[in-house]
């Protein structure tokens, strides 16, 4: 069974670089830095396809250790 993934940026190594600038969280949505954004199945996978047609930049979070 697939589930969702949780985005929150204090827990992310590209956290405070330059990738940060166009990350799809900042492109989707405003939000207060200690604020998750939640992401469910469905959401993932239409978020996938709008990558893959390039209308929207890939998902750049890498969960830290």
């Amino acid at each position: 069974m697939e589930i969702g993934i949780v985005i929150d940026c204090d827990r992310c190594v590209m956290q405070h670089t330059s990738t940060c600038d166009d990350c799809i969280v900042k492109f989707l949505c405003e939000r207060d830095p200690e604020d998750a954004v939640v992401v469910d199945v469905d959401e993932l996978r239409t978020m996938r396809r709008l990558v893959a047609v390039g209308l929207v930049p890939g998902l750049r979070h890498r969960r830290s250790g």
